[in-house]
């Protein structure tokens, strides 16, 4: 076989890769799903997994509309149902809606993703994160920071109290961490079941400012503006409620695998894992601060506590 057949053949192969790779791939992004599209084909995409707790939307999407850049795309994305109230939301507001049939949240993220080509940029979102002012391009422009500084990002969050990496920021810089020693438990960074960040009704109060220990997420987030850009590496698995990361990240990932079953909290162990394995930082920038309703045991008592008090949720 002479060099040039050689060489023809290697090309051959390759290019056989790499269809069998792109095939696979398209894959992962492939299911029924309806797509309201009113995209402006932006570099910047806000992307808001809900459909499970319509009590919050009020609030919650009332902040997204008022804080939300002009020079990001929004789009809504509903695994497993389709919501008339979401698609209407979207309607009135100039925002995209995706549907699928199944439900799968690694799913539901490949196919937003997918429908936005040309967003280098990915806010994502759950439905009971409460986001303030200058989230985006605060978050953006920390992650421009970091990148040209000492990380090779692979995601940036904003502080969240009931979080179990940001709980024990807000106590630092609120200076409750001996409130919160002496009533509930040592503050640690870490998350899980067995923390009571995670799991205490009353703690997931006092953090959302019952007994007016630690003030709102709007007060605080106006303070924490004010300051020079900080950011700080989290040393745990961390929630993805809310996170930017880019385009590249998830292509270099080969998109989130696709597992049995709805697959919760499957895509924030595959970009956590990924992100550790491959050297790419998990940022908190500390000029910012959301709201997170509550984690699984919380949810029941903090769906009451919300109803029974909204004028904290909502925008000040």
């Amino acid at each position: 076989m002479s060099l040039k057949q050689k060489l023809k053949k290697i090309k051959f192969i390759n290019n056989l890769h790499n269809a069998i790779k792109t095939r696979r791939l398209e894959k992962k992004c492939k299911t029924k799903h309806i797509f309201e599209n009113r995209s402006k084909g932006l570099s910047k995409a806000c992307i808001v997994l809900a459909g499970y707790k319509q009590f919050l939307w009020g609030s919650v999407f009332a902040r997204l509309k008022k804080f939300i850049d002009e020079d990001i795309d929004v789009c809504l994305v509903s695994s497993g149902l389709y919501s008339a109230k979401l698609s209407e939301i979207c309607e009135k507001n100039s925002w995209s809606y995706i549907s699928l049939k199944k439900n799968n949240v690694c799913l539901a993220l490949n196919v937003a993703i997918s429908e936005f080509p040309k967003a280098i940029y990915i806010y994502k979102l759950d439905e009971d994160i409460f986001i303030t002012e200058n989230y985006f391009n605060i978050l953006k422009k920390t992650y421009e920071k970091a990148d040209s500084e000492l990380y090779n990002v692979g995601f940036v969050a904003p502080l969240i109290p009931i979080n179990g990496y940001g709980n024990v920021k807000i106590l630092e810089k609120t200076g409750k961490l001996d409130y919160y020693r002496n009533n509930f438990e040592q503050p640690k960074y870490a998350s899980g079941r067995d923390r009571m960040i995670e799991n205490n009704e009353n703690v997931a109060k006092f953090m959302w400012g019952e007994g007016n220990h630690i003030p709102s997420i709007d007060l605080m987030n106006k303070i924490f503006n004010s300051e020079e850009i900080k950011y700080s590496p989290i040393p745990i698995r961390f929630s993805i409620g809310a996170i930017l990361f880019k385009r590249s990240l998830w292509e270099e990932m080969q998109y989130f695998r696709i597992v049995k079953g709805i697959g919760m909290g499957a895509d924030e162990e595959q970009i956590c894992i990924y992100c550790m394995i491959n050297s790419k930082a998990m940022l908190v920038c500390e000029n910012v601060c959301v709201g997170h309703l509550s984690f699984g045991k919380q949810n029941e008592a903090m769906e009451k506590y919300y109803l029974e008090n909204k004028n904290i949720f909502d925008i000040v």
